[in-house]
């Protein structure tokens, strides 16, 4: 059977239509992101992108805690709800922190080398394999040698509750994928082994029975 994901307009749809709402999946998602920043050696940081910001509520939390103050942000989101939500989150930390609107393209705007960070939450589970694929390639280029990439997203379970709701989730997105976002349950290891990656962690977190993978790759 084929992968079946949301094209680019349903998912920016999607978002556009749930803004603020997004932040009410922090029950799961925020104790993946804090294992996530926990592993990212963020205090030693000078240049931090993230892929897919959303409503900047991890942003927000990076650069009031671990971030030293010269460190520079820049995050992106297909969604221009979502873009102004985090634009309004940010705005008291100035010329820091910059959000920008992009098309979801796998071609990402940022110079060769220009982030020693990159960090992206629940996005590369809403992605197709192939568009992945494309943009892991961009990741390692716009991350420097020695730099650190971080992500969280919907896994498969290793508990018996997590593999029963790690199921019927993956069931409900073959039928409907917007019924879930769009997101579904994935290993992200595959992508990142082998040159020029070394997994430094990977870890699943279940929260009310919600499955998430941590993983931090470093780029050499």
């Amino acid at each position: 059977m084929s992968e079946r994901t949301l094209t680019l307009d349903e998912a920016r749809a999607f978002y556009d239509a749930f803004g603020a709402r997004q932040d009410g999946q922090a029950f799961y998602e925020d104790p993946a992101t804090h294992a996530l920043a926990a592993q990212l050696e963020l205090a030693g940081a000078r240049a931090v992108f993230e892929l897919g910001c959303g409503t900047g509520r991890l942003a927000e939390r990076l650069l009031d805690g671990p971030l030293v103050p010269a460190c520079r942000y820049l995050g992106s989101d297909v969604s221009a709800t979502m873009v102004g939500l985090a634009q309004a989150r940010l705005a008291r930390f100035g010329a820091r922190a910059e959000v920008r609107q992009v098309d979801g393209r796998p071609v990402l705007e940022p110079a060769a080398g220009s982030f020693d960070r990159l960090v992206s939450t629940y996005v590369f589970d809403l992605l197709g394999r192939a568009h992945i694929e494309a943009l892991v390639a961009e990741v390692a280029r716009i991350v420097a040698p020695g730099g650190l990439v971080g992500l969280a997203g919907l896994t498969h379970g290793d508990t018996p509750l997590g593999r029963l709701v790690s199921a019927a989730w993956q069931g409900i997105h073959r039928l409907r994928p917007r019924l879930v976002g769009g997101c579904r349950p994935l290993d992200a290891r595959p992508f990142f082994a082998g040159a020029p990656w070394r997994i430094e962690h990977a870890s699943v977190i279940q929260s009310y029975g919600l499955s998430s993978q941590i993983l931090v790759a470093r780029r050499l």
